[in-house]
């Protein structure tokens, strides 16, 4: 099937032809004299989970390699040139002829996937090896289909896991109900990505000119869809109080143009701004990737877009810097979300009316904007520190050189 979907789609186009490649990237850069640590992604999401934990075996264990796997063209396009990893290639399908070929060529000491990966022949194919293998950053939702009448095939794949290291104590839980108690439950890996993105946050000139030609306060709207912009443009244009950041989730042409048809104030792209025509203008338009998780550092209150679609984008990538959240209804899949929400610090809005109360208060009272940034600036700094958790019950000192 996947095969047929190569001639009419361009991802799946991608991922085939990818994955063709994979064989001879192995046999020319694995060194069959090294021990590697086999990290797998699905996208870039998972990428950005693992990472935290790459960069500490990275540092920590220089005597180890990396080979970095992705499925998804979204991950491998924008990270195959990732210095991080020593090998970074398409993973092949699930089938077992091309599991037995990659295992054997790739030849990994450890095997590390990450939150959503549950390949069957890979995993038993690698617990037959004893290879030892790991989940990180995982959540288990009663919905899923290991938690079914049905599912107990489907659970077949994660006894294959040495360890499974699960974000809550409600994934836990799940987990022992089905007889699987190989958990550690440690949190979600992202705060310590987004602690370490804060620290290295970069000065962006433009953005920097933008917010101090005024004295408004700054929205910043990050990975806005057009259902989200239908709530934000309205209210920016009637509220000249405040000044738009702008990162659309889709930058292609016509999306960047409706935009600015929308727009009732002025307006630039980040791709055309310079400082000396940046003092007119109300609302910054981010046409390019990479920057949003330092732009939120120029904001007073963030937008999180894609709670009117299949669920909200990172709050904590904004939450990082101490500024309150907002996000559309679809959020429940998302615990940082909920806590946040619980702690005052997060703000869910279900239409237009909610959106414009909410925001109406965050602009009047500043001493409750400034409460509820403190509140998640303090809520992910507690929960950071999940990669040194990991690191302790992986088995990096007992194999052997």
């Amino acid at each position: 099937m996947t095969e047929i979907a190569s001639f009419f789609n361009k991802k799946a186009r991608m991922t085939r032809v990818g994955q063709w490649h994979t064989n001879g990237i192995l046999r020319d850069n694995i060194d069959r004299q090294a021990k590697y640590i086999w990290f797998h992604a699905a996208s870039l999401g998972e990428f950005e989970q693992g990472r935290p934990i790459i960069e500490a075996i990275r540092k920590q264990y220089p005597h180890y390699k990396i080979l970095l796997t992705f499925f998804s063209p979204s991950g491998y396009e924008v990270r195959k040139n990732y210095d991080g990893a020593d090998v970074i290639c398409y993973l092949p399908f699930d089938t077992l002829f091309k599991v037995k070929k990659f295992l054997y060529l790739a030849n990994p000491a450890i095997a590390v996937f990450i939150k959503y990966e549950f390949w069957y022949n890979y995993l038993s194919e690698l617990k037959r090896r004893n290879i030892p293998t790991y989940l990180v950053s995982a959540i288990f939702r009663k919905e899923q289909v290991f938690f079914k009448w049905y599912g107990r095939w489907y659970l077949k794949a994660l006894r294959c896991f040495d360890r499974l290291f699960v974000q809550d104590e409600a994934s836990a839980d799940l987990l022992a109900g089905v007889g699987i108690t190989n958990v550690s439950v440690c949190g979600d890996t992202r705060f310590d990505r987004m602690m370490e993105v804060h620290r290295q946050a970069q000065l962006l000139p433009a953005v920097e000119a933008f917010v101090d030609s005024g004295e408004q306060l700054v929205l910043v709207a990050g990975s806005s869809w057009p259902q989200d912009e239908d709530i934000l443009i309205p209210y920016f244009n009637e509220h000249p109080e405040i000044k738009l950041i702008i990162a659309p989730h889709e930058i292609h042409r016509e999306h960047l143009m409706d935009i600015e048809s929308r727009l009732k104030r002025p307006s630039i792209r980040m791709s055309e701004a310079r400082r000396q025509i940046l003092t007119n203008k109300d609302c910054l338009i981010i046409d390019g990737f990479g920057l949003l998780s330092s732009i939120y550092r120029y904001g007073q209150i963030a937008y999180i877009g894609g709670g009117f679609g299949k669920g909200i984008h990172n709050t904590i990538e904004a939450a990082v810097y101490g500024i309150p959240v907002l996000f559309g209804p679809n959020y429940q899949k998302f615990r940082e979300a909920r806590e946040m929400i619980a702690a005052g610090g997060g703000f869910a809005i279900a239409g237009a009316n909610e959106f414009n109360t909410r925001m109406d208060q965050l602009i009047a009272d500043a001493a409750f904007r400034q409460r509820a940034g403190r509140i998640v600036a303090d809520y992910v700094q507690q929960n950071s520190g999940v990669t040194d958790k990991i690191l302790k019950e992986l088995p990096l000192e007992s194999i052997v050189f």
